[in-house]
């Protein structure tokens, strides 16, 4: 009997049974856009592999102005549908069911060809939308209709019309956007009656036997949004119209509030659509931050949804569903929502991969298959890039041993976890002690390796990390002076006033954990929606507090000081950096910037402005913790390249910049893939 018992149950949609409840939510990777569709196929086939049930490609435009981007992928005529059945037939063949999403963008395009019900700019987008007229809204019907008889006939199982997060669809529902007078605007029953049509004359297109999956924005989290009313309303008649099921869709892209982000509580918005459930007869899905096998069982046992949607977990590891039927949930490869190698490469316009699993989206590239030859391999740091490397090794059947000088295995992992927001990272080293053990690693703890002890390998992979950064200023020797080193690993005394010395992303750690004390946010879903200002959308409009935030008083007073003249955390990840900027302003943080580090003294940092050094001040400080960065620890391979020995070097040993866990980890697999 399974631990899983209703994650791993089957549903029956009538003309088709859907394996288990898990459904691969859409995201947008960048694959369809490259053309290389045997690279797309795999990709999904491999989730397929995985024993996923159903799964949701990224969003596929219906036409040129409803498309996210130019060049974005489209489903509009004979020679798209010949490319995704590509797709379809291998996912099919691997025993998996997929949809396609059809995407609409309306106002979000970036493009100056958007249209939208009312001419209202997006503050995410710099291209004014064109109010449609009645035959515009026509054909926006008619092409979304015409992209699921396409999807249809190019084999997949069903589509999923995006209603949700702020696009065209959405964009009707709700006064902020929709300023019409006409039958599309106005009362509510106006309003929504452009999303029931789509599904209504796209059921009317497919049949009966088709999957159409309708995404429902169940709390807006902006200004003027829909009322919880108005989604049960909109809901019941999404199913008369003959959508087989409903998703659900959490806040607009342009909503101040995170949404899915590592310092969101696990499963933070299944109360949402557990409100909806019995409103409807069909199932419903529920979505957003639920990345365990026990996280997903939880929801659908306490009945928050019959179906759980997991999209970045996917990335992370495509086999999550297959080894939750094993009952090896150790062994799966974590989702920690850090959001750099998924959400933020796709916001850079860059292929979409994963920080802790770089083959996704690489599939058919980063091979990882048997070693002609098995070698003895030694990998000095057990960080995330030598960690990860040594899986890689061992997956190919070479023999590892591991030589850490500390006491523990995750080298800077084990400082990360530390930040309040950042729980996901005790799983994440969890993971890595799980695998060490899977693989029969041996991992040698307190054990400095030596150029002596390393000759007998055949392979060395030098992954000693990094050494703070020495800034050179002044006084920096005296007793009120900390390394973050101190703070996060050391639990060092720190005083109520602080000045934080750089404000990269160590800086922004350093000061979260400062202002907090007692138990994190993340780990108490009242707490973080009352800091947040996240109400029931029964009480409140869209789901907004009318009081706002409320967060916590800050446990100190911290000012974060950088030398640069520019915006705090400018270099942080695009979809997260503001989410770190608001939540120390909540906090009342001070960001101060173009300064320059006179000396350190018993009241505190002394600091000029500009290139004369003007203006001197102190900042008055109990405590200075410094964050200035960081310099490669390579001395253990320069002795080895000293002796002529091969020697990789990797990680942060390498490169220094930001702690890099992103590209320290694919550096790890991608060497281990060739060795």
């Amino acid at each position: 009997m399974t631990r899983y018992s209703n994650l791993l149950s089957p549903l029956d949609l009538g003309f088709t049974t859907l394996k288990n409840r898990v459904l691969m939510g859409s995201m947008h990777t960048g694959l369809e856009e490259t053309k290389d569709w045997n690279r797309v196929a795999e990709f999904y086939a491999e989730r397929a592999r995985g024993e996923v049930a159903l799964m949701v490609t990224g969003g596929i435009g219906p036409n040129l102005e409803g498309s996210v981007l130019p060049g974005a992928s489209m489903m509009v005529t004979e020679e798209d549908v010949t490319n995704h059945r590509v797709v379809t037939q291998r996912v099919q063949d691997a025993g998996g069911k997929i949809a396609m999403q059809i995407l609409h963008a309306g106002r979000y395009a970036y493009g100056p060809k958007c249209v939208a019900p009312s001419p209202v700019k997006s503050p995410i987008s710099p291209f004014p939308p064109t109010e449609l007229d009645e035959e515009g809204i026509e054909k926006q019907i008619s092409n979304i209709a015409n992209a699921a008889v396409l999807a249809q006939q190019a084999g997949y199982d069903g589509v999923e019309i995006m209603g949700s997060e702020g696009y065209f669809l959405n964009q009707f529902l709700v006064t902020h956007t929709n300023k019409r007078t006409d039958r599309w605007g106005g009362s509510y029953e106006n309003r929504m009656r452009l999303p029931i049509e789509v599904v209504r004359r796209t059921r009317e297109a497919v049949g009966t036997n088709f999957i159409i999956i309708y995404r429902l924005s169940m709390i807006d989290l902006v200004p003027n949004g829909s009322t919880y009313d108005e989604v049960v309303q909109l809901a019941k008649e999404i199913e008369k119209a003959g959508a087989t099921i409903i998703n659900t869709g959490i806040g607009w892209h342009e909503a101040r509030i995170p949404t899915i982000a590592t310092s969101v509580p696990r499963r933070a918005f299944a109360w949402v659509t557990k409100k909806l459930m019995g409103q409807v007869s069909i199932p419903v899905i529920t979505s957003n931050r639920i990345n365990t096998p026990d996280v997903a069982e939880a929801v659908l046992a306490e009945g928050c949804a019959d179906m759980v949607s997991l999209a970045r977990p996917m990335l992370a590891d495509p086999h999550f569903v297959a080894k939750a039927m094993r009952d090896e949930a150790g062994q799966i490869a974590p989702c920690i929502a850090c959001n750099q190698a998924c959400l933020d490469h796709t916001f850079g316009g860059k292929l979409t991969s994963c920080l802790v699993n770089p083959r996704a989206c690489h599939e058919t590239e980063l091979v990882v298959e048997p070693a002609a030859t098995a070698k003895k391999v030694a990998i000095v740091g057990a960080g995330p890039a030598g960690l990860s490397s040594a899986i890689t090794c061992a997956e190919r059947g070479h023999a590892v041993t591991v030589f850490e000088r500390s006491g523990e295995i995750g080298g800077q992992l084990n400082m990360a976890k530390q930040i309040p927001g950042k729980e996901e990272f005790w799983g994440f080293v969890d993971w890595y002690r799980e695998m060490m053990d899977t693989h029969d690693i041996d991992v040698r703890l307190n054990t400095e390796a030596t150029v002596e002890a390393l000759e007998g390998f055949d392979e060395v992979i030098v992954a000693t990390g990094v050494t703070p950064r020495d800034p050179d200023i002044p006084g920096q020797d005296g007793a009120n002076v900390l390394s973050y080193i101190d703070v996060l690993r050391d639990k060092a005394p720190i005083g109520k006033s602080v000045a934080v010395i750089g404000a990269g992303g160590i800086g922004f750690d350093v000061s979260e954990f400062l202002v907090h004390e007692g138990d994190s946010p993340t780990e108490s879903l009242p707490v973080w929606m009352e800091e947040w200002g996240v109400a029931d959308p029964e009480s409140h409009r869209g789901g907004l507090a009318p009081e706002g935030p409320q967060p916590h008083a800050a446990a100190r007073n911290v000012t974060l000081l950088q030398r640069k003249a520019e915006k705090h955390g400018k270099r942080l990840g695009k979809t997260t950096g503001w989410i770190h900027r608001a939540a120390l302003k909540m906090k009342d943080v001070n960001f101060v910037g173009g300064v320059n580090y006179e000396r350190i003294d018993e009241t505190g940092l002394h600091v000029s402005f500009g290139e004369a050094r003007e203006n001197l001040q102190v900042i008055e400080a109990d405590s200075i913790v410094m964050c200035a960065g960081q310099v490669p620890e390579r001395s253990l391979a320069d002795a080895l390249e000293a002796k002529g020995m091969n020697v990789h070097v990797i990680g942060g040993a390498d490169v220094a910049a930001e702690l890099d866990a992103k590209r320290a980890i694919d550096q790890g697999v991608r060497l281990a893939a060739t060795l």
